[in-house]
């Protein structure tokens, strides 16, 4: 499965810096707006503890982690959705991606110029949020004009998706994103081929200084983004970026001296997972253990097919288990003693943590 989270933000913000970090691809850093054109793509393994505790039970020789796809897209100016700095190529790019993360500036420094000509997080997000709801908005109206001529055709299928548009349509009106509307899965199916840029979840990615990296999200980037449907977190890309040239020893001391736990990109990968609504499943045997992707919902066949598709062709039954269960236990015959082991159908839903072993015939 592959789902993308599209990283955008003004000319530097520290997108590329950010990105870099998380996918050591090397993108160009550069204190000039359009550093980057062509969005630059790395795929970043998800920090999981339960694949790292399983791995130490079983000792298997190879260990898989789940992954993000991260797309680093040219930087937003003012006028973007009216073909301003890159227009509709970024807006294209943007549209290619399953979800957003927004990267603001919220830090000082001399050296680096602001797009804008001041520090203001907050701001950052209303000229992003503004410019895709404009781009939105034209996309839209277009649809809606264009329905509005065929309705007399098919009357009552048209005039439902009318209402939705002229619904939709005054959202964005008003400055309000898509996001934030309440739609069923229907309505909200009827509207994907529109692939609305503000219809995307959203992660509010501040950029902060080095002092600020173990405090809370400013309080204004968190109120700001909870407007627009998003949630926050605060990182800081020259934290990450110089992490990356230590050792594994001098790292943990890093992140030691500054109060933090973790590498801040660990909470950027988990966030983006979430964001996604995606959820882990894991295989674990004596040859490998590994973590995999599924949407919100997905059943047991779909994880059949995501492991193999000859394992969804001739699916018979799932044997499932709970990864805390075979932490706790040790194995997986305790875990049959102890009752908590279940034999499931095709049709039952995938839960965050399953680890599954599926039989099959062919």
């Amino acid at each position: 499965m592959t789902l993308s989270v599209g990283i955008v933000g003004l000319p530097n913000a520290g997108k590329s810096t950010l990105f870099n970090a998380l996918t050591q691809a090397g993108a160009v850093v550069a204190n000039y707006p359009f550093t980057t054109i062509d969005p630059n793509t790395g795929v970043v393994p998800v920090p999981d503890a339960r694949l790292d505790h399983l791995a130490e039970l079983l000792r298997p020789p190879k260990v898989i982690a789940a992954t993000v796809t991260f797309t680093d897209i040219a930087g937003l100016v003012r006028g973007a959705s009216r073909g301003e700095g890159l227009g509709n190529r970024f807006l294209g790019h943007i549209r290619e991606a399953d979800a957003v993360a927004l990267v603001v500036r919220a830090f000082e420094d001399p050296d680096v110029s602001h797009v804008e000509g001041r520090i203001d997080p907050v701001s950052d997000v209303d000229v992003i949020e503004l410019e895709l709801q404009l781009a939105d908005l034209e996309t839209v109206t277009r649809r809606l004009e264009r329905t509005q001529k065929t309705a007399r055709v098919q009357k009552e299928k048209e005039l439902q998706t009318i209402a939705l548009l002229t619904r939709i349509r005054d959202q964005l009106d008003a400055g309000r994103s898509v996001r934030t509307m309440p739609l069923d899965a229907e309505q909200s199916a009827a509207i994907r081929d529109l692939w609305l840029l503000t219809a995307k979840p959203l992660l509010v990615l501040a950029n902060v200084s080095e002092a600020a990296a173990a405090a809370s999200p400013p309080a204004e980037v968190v109120n700001r983004a909870a407007v627009a449907g998003g949630e926050t977190l605060s990182v800081s890309a020259r934290i990450e970026s110089e992490l990356l040239s230590l050792t594994p020893e001098d790292r943990a001391a890093f992140l030691a001296d500054l109060g933090l736990d973790e590498p801040g990109l660990n909470r950027v990968a988990r966030a983006s997972y979430r964001l996604l609504r995606l959820i882990t499943f894991f295989t674990a045997g004596e040859n490998e253990v590994r973590a995999w992707t599924l949407e919100e919902g997905a059943t047991a066949l779909d994880a059949a097919g995501a492991v193999h598709t000859d394992m969804a062709r001739g699916f018979i039954r799932a044997e499932v288990m709970d990864v805390a269960d075979l932490l706790a236990c040790g194995s997986y015959q305790a875990v049959r003693e102890a009752g908590r082991q279940r034999l499931e159908g095709r049709d039952y839903p995938v839960r965050d943590g399953d680890v599954i072993h599926v039989r099959f015939n062919i």
